[in-house]
């Protein structure tokens, strides 16, 4: 399970919103000292937000970040079920070998 957030989505939407609508665009570091975030939170919110709206290339967007994750999960428990299915399979085969000798 995921720790809790630190910061609501409500103050990250927020914070994005004020640095995207600001012009000239302020600092990162300015704008999340009068944030009360640290600014290297409110400078990977930004980079996500770009990457959301396809203006950052490089990094991918929430919706490819949560499907890569739930992938590489299936990926893993395939993985420990094949593994299962493999030791099953020589199990079985031991067991129903012919020429084995029994005691």
């Amino acid at each position: 399970m995921a720790p809790p957030k630190k910061y609501p989505d409500e103050l990250r939407a927020r914070a994005v919103r004020l640095y995207r609508e600001s012009a000239p665009k302020p600092v990162i570091r300015r704008l999340a000292e009068q944030l009360g975030v640290h600014h290297e939170a409110l400078r990977n919110w930004i980079r996500q937000d770009e990457a959301d709206r396809g203006e950052r290339d490089g990094q991918p967007s929430a919706t490819e970040s949560d499907e890569l994750r739930r992938l590489r999960k299936e990926n893993a428990e395939l993985k420990r079920a094949n593994e299962i299915l493999k030791s099953a399979s020589a199990f079985f085969a031991a067991e129903l070998d012919p020429t084995r000798r029994r005691s």
